[in-house]
């Protein structure tokens, strides 16, 4: 009977993946329970059961007189609800058996024979118990370190209050706060969501998912992309509206990898995935910029940016715009701005270059430095002002390139115009030589029909055309000459990995 119950104990152990020491405690513990209902038990004992033969003994504590009772720190009890405080009993405490020798500890003559129908019904009871209390700890210890993780499931049950869904050995609970605006969660339907948090309750562990978190953004992209997975791409930050919109920012960290190329995938299959588990949800890929002008521009995207002006010490960017890509830039309701300024973690100003313009002769750029002396307007690559002083009377510094555009600009366009004005005069003189020499020919020839020479003619149509495309051309480079490169510049902004 006892080898039985040894191989009972290692089945169970197989089966439901209980430790069977874990096991072995709660059997000694349902036999003194059982022990404890016979007559004429003993009040200090305990039971114990060989490891190896399953062999029951009951072992009694003998004290001598006046000595006081050995027990372990136990925390304060806590009082059932329903229960009269001054009623409660606490049970009573555990002995330290460690505490006492040999001479100390008798053994009882007892056997299971000696247990009546309530004490056996006792004993499963409490064995009963301790394996339910072993699986629920197991599940626990399996589940809370598997916080941050996507799972799959399958809902159960859903209302306005929260919605249950099915993990396979245990139920989660999904929330409202927890849930995406607009999800429809019908019953029977699979669903990834992310553990957020796991809780210890005398019903089981208490498994609490998101929809909304900016976590499950990161696990989708990791199950998707080997390449995240194997840590050759990372994800830096996140900035998402759930349901709505999410940026991310990725950076390679082995050479010759494309962070934007590896998520978005062949013909953007990668990042369709994601965007199909999320429900529609768009998704703007970015890369991460040790430069905060330049990762300020990319993270506007769609929007193309003209200039970014950053102020480190308050880390406050002021991003110029063309007028027709201010709506863009800002989004709906602000949120494009939004998510931008949650991205990178700067305060973002979005103004258009008209707005800009007008503010800028206004002097609300132009700090002083000391002694009065204002800095130059001058916008560096990285985005931030130069620091030098501007020369008397002008808006810039002495530095060769930061007043090119306003000095050079008239000149190249008035160079421009003045070649192609020559190249027409010179076109209408050849034009002119050719027309004296056919009338030389009518007034000194016989009088017969003239017929005009065909290459003559296709060589005065193909320079004037000569002389118009030069035109052109040089007028194009004046204008091109006229604007001036600052900042993060509207190419910077482009080629963004947006999938709608």
């Amino acid at each position: 009977m006892n080898r039985e119950i040894i191989e009972a104990i290692k089945q169970i152990e197989r089966e439901k993946g209980i430790n069977s020491e874990t096991l072995l405690v709660a059997l000694e513990a349902a036999l003194l329970a059982a022990y404890r209902k016979t007559p004429g038990a003993v009040e200090w004992a305990r039971v114990d059961i060989d490891r190896d033969t399953g062999e029951m003994q009951v072992n009694q504590l003998v004290l001598a007189e006046g000595m006081e009772l050995k027990t372990l720190p136990r925390p304060e009890p806590e009082i059932p609800e329903g229960v009269d405080p001054e009623e409660f009993e606490p049970p009573p405490p555990d002995i330290d058996w460690s505490a006492y020798g040999p001479d100390e500890i008798r053994p009882v003559s007892v056997t299971t024979d000696n247990f009546g129908r309530i004490a056996a019904q006792t004993a499963k009871q409490v064995i009963l118990q301790r394996i339910r209390e072993a699986e629920r700890e197991m599940m626990y210890e399996e589940y809370v370190d598997r916080v941050g993780e996507v799972v799959n499931g399958i809902i159960q049950q859903s209302d306005h209050r929260y919605t249950l869904v099915d993990l396979g050995r245990v139920e989660a609970l999904l929330p409202a706060s927890e849930q995406v605006p607009g999800e429809r969660y019908d019953h029977g339907a699979r669903i990834k969501a992310v553990i957020v948090d796991v809780r210890a309750s005398n019903k089981g562990p208490q498994v609490i998912l998101s929809r909304r978190s900016d976590e499950i953004i990161k696990r989708l992209f990791e199950l998707e992309v080997p390449e995240i997975a194997d840590g050759l791409v990372e994800i830096r930050n996140v900035a998402r509206e759930s349901g709505w919109r999410s940026k991310i920012a990725v950076i390679s960290n082995v050479h010759g990898v494309d962070p934007v190329g590896a998520c978005v995938g062949p013909r953007g299959s990668r990042v369709r995935m994601v965007v199909s588990e999320l429900r529609g949800e768009k998704i703007d890929i970015i890369p991460f910029n040790d430069e905060p002008a330049r990762y300020v521009a990319k993270a506007l995207s769609p929007a193309r940016v003209r200039e970014v002006i950053v102020d480190d010490e308050a880390r406050q960017a002021t991003v110029i715009v063309p007028d027709d890509q201010l709506s863009l830039a800002i989004g709906k309701e602000g949120m494009n701005a939004r998510l931008a300024a949650r991205l990178t973690g700067w305060r973002i100003d979005i103004k258009s270059e008209s707005t800009f313009a007008s503010e800028r002769e206004g002097d609300e750029f132009s700090d002083e430095l000391e002694g009065g002396v204002q800095r130059c307007m001058h916008i560096l690559q990285n985005g931030r002002r130069c620091p030098n002083a501007v020369v008397p009377g002008t808006r810039h510094c002495a530095l060769p390139g930061h007043d090119l555009p306003q000095r050079n600009a008239p000149t190249l366009a008035s160079t421009a115009d003045d070649e192609a004005k020559d190249r027409a005069a010179a076109a209408e003189a050849r034009e002119a030589e050719v027309d004296a020499d056919i009338a030389d020919v009518v007034e000194d020839g016989p009088q017969e029909e003239i017929v005009a020479d065909p290459v003559a003619e296709q060589e005065a149509e193909a320079v004037a055309e000569a002389v118009e495309e030069a035109a052109d051309e040089m007028a194009e480079g004046a204008e091109a000459v006229a604007v001036p490169e600052k900042g993060a510049s509207a190419g910077d902004a482009d080629g963004e990995a947006t999938d709608e």
